[in-house]
């Protein structure tokens, strides 16, 4: 194994095993241990980078988070319409609905973390700010709060479905809470 003066991305590929080990066991399966060997770095890495498994998990999950801004930025970034917000908003849920469960099972851990643990709930409050900031630059606060909740549900609904709702029913909803609706 490289040592910590020639390997640069050490914390990168500690970060990266942290949320592969989640996808794969959960948050109750991550352990220093496993995350090391995952990482293919000694076991003493992990204290020298992170103080604790807590501020590991918080700094992967903000990095989670921080994926999902961008791809709000990425959609939301070039609209300059109210039409093509409300087109942006669309691809935007479609997106993430056929993106990688990968991203599902992080989410969901993360919802699960900050149901019990506060400091969790502030790193997802902070997301939920950050996303709507995003979605405020079009639309009013009040809407960007519905289409925030609305994206997180119809995201999760067309991840896990059989028969997920279609493009035009997701168009029709960010419509409605829009007043676009026809």
């Amino acid at each position: 194994m490289a040592t910590g003066h020639t390997d640069p991305h050490r914390r990168a590929r500690i970060l990266a095993a942290t949320l592969d080990l989640i996808v794969e066991e959960g948050v109750a399966g991550v352990s220093h241990r496993k995350i090391a060997a995952r990482a293919q770095v000694p076991l003493g890495s992990m204290t020298y980078h992170f103080s604790g498994i807590d501020d590991l998990l918080r700094e992967a999950f903000t990095g989670h988070a921080d994926h999902f801004v961008a791809l709000f930025e990425q959609h939301l970034g070039e609209a300059s319409t109210p039409d093509e917000a409300r087109e942006a908003v669309t691809d935007l849920i479609h997106t993430l609905s056929k993106g990688p469960g990968r991203d599902l099972v992080l989410t969901q851990e993360l919802y699960t973390l900050a149901a019990r643990h506060e400091p969790y709930r502030v790193l997802c409050r902070t997301w939920m700010r950050r996303s709507r900031e995003l979605l405020e630059q079009h639309f009013s606060a009040r809407t960007a709060r519905q289409l925030d909740a609305l994206i997180e549900g119809l995201t999760l609904h067309r991840a896990l479905d059989d028969a997920p709702p279609d493009r035009e029913l997701t168009r029709e909803a960010v419509a409605r809470i829009t007043g676009a609706a026809p």
